[in-house]
C-alpha cells in the first residue's frame, strides 16, 4: 500500500478474509477473532485510500 498498490492489496486482503474465515470454521481461531482481525484489515486498507485520495 505505501506505493499506492492498491488494486494488489485488496486482492491479498480479499485472501487474508478467506483464510480467516476458513480458520474459524475450523475452529482453529474464534470466530469473534477472526471477525475482529477482518474489521481491523478493512479498516486500515480504508484508511490508506482515503490518505492517498
Amino acid at each position: 500500500m505505501a506505493e499506492g498498490k492498491f488494486d494488489e492489496a485488496e486482492a491479498v486482503a480479499n485472501q487474508a478474509y478467506k483464510t480467516l474465515d476458513k480458520a474459524a470454521r475450523k475452529s482453529v481461531i474464534h470466530p469473534r477473532n477472526a471477525a475482529r482481525r477482518k474489521g481491523r484489515l478493512m479498516a486500515s486498507l480504508a484508511a490508506a485510500q482515503q490518505a492517498q485520495s
